[in-house]
């Protein structure tokens, strides 16, 4: 439990660097990060993998590379859900909601491998 909520905050801290670094990207406090980071979660849980189903075909003809697609479609999705954390206007931003997502999923790969590693 303990290193779900450091995970979690480590995530909301990086939703924050990403909205330093991505004018589009707008966070109103680390509350709202922390909070946008727990609705990815759940989005990316629940709604990612019905849509990199249904894109299968599209993912195989662009030899992976749609799936930075939907990780800017999830990543958009959770701020429209989330009251202080905005992407810019639809679909003029979608450029930089696509490298904030990658940013945010190299993070989280990289918050999941350093708090995931167990003592040997």
């Amino acid at each position: 439990m303990i290193r779900w909520i450091i995970k979690l905050l480590l995530n909301g801290a990086v939703l924050l660097l990403i909205s330093q670094w991505f004018e589009a990207v707008t966070i109103s406090g680390f509350g709202v990060a922390v909070w946008a980071a727990f609705i990815l979660g759940l989005v990316n849980t629940f709604i990612r993998p019905i849509l990199l189903f249904f894109s299968l075909p599209l993912r195989v003809m662009t030899l992976g590379l749609f799936w930075f697609v939907i990780n800017a479609l999830t990543f958009a999705l959770t701020a429209y859900l989330i009251n202080g954390f905005e992407v810019g206007e639809w679909p003029g931003s979608f450029g930089t909601v696509l490298m904030a997502a990658a940013v945010m999923s190299l993070c989280g790969w990289i918050i999941e491998s350093i708090i995931s590693k167990k003592k040997g």
